[in-house]
């Protein structure tokens, strides 16, 4: 289904706030000061801005951006909701440039923020994920990749005492421009014909990948790898470890494979150098989880564009971005 960008919501900001009370509102006004459902008067009249509503039970007001990646934002909220179409219907991803010309932002810095806070709506929490991957009988793939280089290409150990110089941070050796070393690290978790959860890790070595398939496979799976050393030993707490052996250019033995894990590091490679070209790594986890996302909502599983964007909307609930933590990056509040 393909979206119809001639809609209101794309150009009016009343249509636009009409849209998001629809989908964040589904029982009524919800005040975001006491939790109280449908017990709010809309404020009209002149004096008071669009939207607006003011709480019976505590007497407070309220509009339906606030507590949302929406709250305190310049930018038109029909703009956002536009942007949000956008993003959800890019299969590689939308560049902060891109968006700005499309929207009409008034500074790349602006379309570049917007971007990043729709990145966070897309964000899954850990209790939505419908509990551990896979299932009896059921294939989970596992697989990491390596892109960009760490912003750090000394790392230390966990014992204070620096890695050898010939090795990359997770131990491996060298492998030449396309190894792991000095490399950042990405680890996918793929359910043969469903969802993927993936995740950036500071060192992808043997404990800390073994920690998060542990965490999110069901124990009674088949666990499908390549013969990385990174999951020797994997197989005690599946039903099953198997593995193909990429070095001997084997890519599938029956029904054992790694390919849908390669599949999404394809895409994301794609999407990455293709149309985003540059991520700073305290970054490269809202970039994963916006391709997480997109796998997770393919046509295959039965989502459109408009199903991809309904569900960025109300995950934009209850998540707010300030541009500047304590340290200096962008943070939740």
């Amino acid at each position: 289904m393909k979206t119809d960008l001639s809609q209101p919501m794309f150009h009016n900001d009343d249509a636009a706030r009409a849209h998001l009370e629809k989908l964040l509102w589904p029982q009524g006004p919800v005040c975001p000061h006491c939790g109280v459902c449908d017990e709010a008067t809309l404020m009209k009249g002149k004096s008071h801005r669009p939207g607006l509503y003011n709480c019976r039970a505590c007497l407070l007001p309220f509009t339906v951006t606030i507590g949302t990646i929406f709250e305190d934002s310049k930018i038109a909220l029909h703009k956002w909701v536009l942007g949000m179409h956008l993003m959800a219907a890019s299969k590689k991803g939308i560049s902060a440039l891109q968006m700005q010309r499309m929207l009409g932002l008034g500074s790349y810095r602006s379309a570049w923020f917007m971007a990043m806070r729709i990145r966070e709506a897309l964000r899954m929490e850990p209790m939505k994920r419908g509990g551990p991957m896979g299932g009896p009988g059921k294939v989970v793939e596992a697989d990491e990749t390596y892109f960009g280089k760490v912003e750090n290409p000394s790392p230390v150990k966990k014992d204070g005492k620096p890695f050898a110089a010939d090795k990359p941070a997770n131990g491996v050796k060298r492998r030449g421009s396309r190894g792991p070393a000095n490399k950042r690290s990405v680890v996918a978790l793929v359910e043969l014909g469903g969802s993927a959860r993936v995740f950036h890790v500071a060192n992808a070595d043997k404990e800390t990948v073994a920690k998060i398939v542990r965490e999110n496979v069901h124990p009674e799976s088949r666990l499908h790898t390549d013969e990385s050393h990174l999951y020797k030993g994997a197989g005690k707490a599946f039903a099953a470890h198997e593995t193909v052996k990429h070095t001997a250019k084997e890519y599938a033995r029956g029904d054992v494979t790694s390919n849908s894990a390669e599949s999404f590091f394809g895409v994301f490679k794609r999407g990455m150098t293709g149309v985003y070209q540059h991520c700073g790594e305290k970054y490269l986890q809202r970039y994963v989880t916006e391709f997480e996302f997109r796998h997770n909502t393919r046509t295959k599983l039965g989502f459109n564009d408009d199903d991809r964007a309904t569900l960025a909307i109300k995950g934009a609930a209850g998540k707010r971005l300030v541009l500047r933590s304590p340290k200096g990056s962008i943070a939740t509040a």
